[in-house]
């Protein structure tokens, strides 16, 4: 059984019912919910410090900043990194890898040189360095995984050592499997043969705790709608000798330090990734989240997200026509599922008419489910808030729906 906790009631969302039933979330991997304390500093801002960051002298103006830069040390300190300049703001995880592939692709890669993307990369991470491949006339090579789901290391190792490998494009846990790959002996790997790793942090940051200089990657990135925080707003952590090596992404006000007609000086890092009016009340209302999760307790995070993992697993597997796809050595609560003979798309509306929300399809990672060769699959997605009860209803509506597409 799993240890028994309150968070959910910190969840506003959570204390409603659909389609006539109680709202049962198994979708956090998508997007977490946002506690009570989130959403009230968002409200606070609006209601008592609504004006612009990094340009007014006026209280308003720099009670907002502030509150603003504070989220930059909060990140600071949830990932580890050396330098609170090491982390740029941007509009979610899949911009941050554009603005990597935009600009350290474009000064540093050359035509001949090699990129590896695995099998199991979420569309984030393939597209932006496919687009930079045919800029620059690099090749693309795909590090292939295992009916395990799990990358495979042995290929990885001699794709590095027979390819001019240039970049590597690493998820760190799978949206799709939940695998937790080996990143630091792959960092390690990928810098021995002169490679940089653009890390996807987007299921490790919510659900492990994680360190920069540990892992000693050379970017990472998350969002902050699965940290319990707002949409539109992400992170990009870069080494300072890599982003003091690379050009701005885009132009505007707030990243220069001088203008003239024809031409302009910009700021240092990160200000330099910033320009424009920034998504301030996402920023500011990202820092509470991580205040909560941080108060919480990453480890407690994890241990109650594996217990959660254990269980679920468990009853899932005693069940008929359902299989599990993948069984990698490490996995975060994420639960991929086949059930023979159903559509996942048939399933996850049947699930929801039972209030259960699951996603169902190729999770924006089809290669991943084409080496599957499944039309997709149905996932759960478990984080601290959920509880046994909503694994207990998870279950019954399975039954049901097995029943009812037999």
């Amino acid at each position: 059984m799993t240890q028994t906790h309150t968070y959910h009631l910190d969840f506003p969302e959570l204390q409603q019912e659909v389609n006539g039933y109680p709202l049962t979330y198994l979708d956090s991997a998508a997007s977490s919910l946002m506690p009570t304390s989130v959403i009230e500093t968002v409200n606070h801002y609006h209601q008592t410090a609504h004006a612009n960051v990094h340009r007014g002298v006026h209280t308003l103006s720099q009670t907002a900043t502030d509150d603003y830069e504070l989220t930059r040390d909060r990140v600071q300190a949830l990932i580890g990194a050396a330098q609170r300049e090491e982390i740029i703001f941007t509009y979610g995880a899949t911009d941050s890898i554009n603005l990597v592939a935009q600009t350290w692709g474009k000064a540093h890669l050359t035509k001949g040189d090699a990129i590896l993307i695995t099998e199991m990369e979420h569309h984030a991470n393939i597209v932006p360095w496919q687009q930079i491949a045919q800029e620059k006339g690099c090749v693309i090579h795909k590090v292939p995984i295992t009916k395990e789901g799990e990358v495979d290391h042995d290929a990885y190792q001699q794709l590095l050592e027979k390819e001019p490998v240039k970049v590597v494009a690493l998820i760190h846990a799978s949206n799709a499997l939940g695998t937790v790959n080996p990143v630091k002996e792959m960092i390690t790997e990928a810098h021995d043969h002169g490679a940089i790793v653009m890390l996807d942090g987007a299921q490790s940051a919510p659900h492990f705790a994680v360190d920069m200089q540990a892992l000693d990657c050379d970017f990472y990135t998350f969002s902050a709608h699965k940290l319990c925080g707002p949409t539109g707003f992400g992170i990009l952590y870069g080494k300072m000798e890599h982003l003091e090596s690379i050009p701005p992404f885009r132009g505007g006000g707030s990243m220069i330090e001088h203008v003239a007609i024809e031409a302009s000086t910009y700021q240092r890092p990160p200000l330099r990734f910033e320009p424009g009016t920034p998504a301030i009340a996402a920023g500011i209302g990202f820092g509470a989240a991580i205040d909560y999760m941080m108060d919480i307790g990453m480890e407690t995070i994890a241990s109650i997200e594996h217990e959660l993992l254990v269980e679920a697993q468990s009853k899932l597997e005693k069940l008929p026509k359902t299989t599990i796809i993948g069984s990698p050595d490490e996995r975060i609560a994420v639960i991929p599922l086949h059930f023979e003979g159903i559509h996942p798309y048939d399933m996850g509306m049947f699930l929801d008419r039972r209030g259960v929300a699951v996603r169902t399809g190729h999770h924006c990672a089809q290669p991943l489910i084409e080496y599957y060769q499944l039309p997709g699959t149905v996932r759960c997605s478990l984080t601290f808030y959920n509880t046994s009860e909503d694994i207990d209803r998870f279950i019954s509506a399975i039954e049901e729906g097995l029943e009812f597409f037999s």
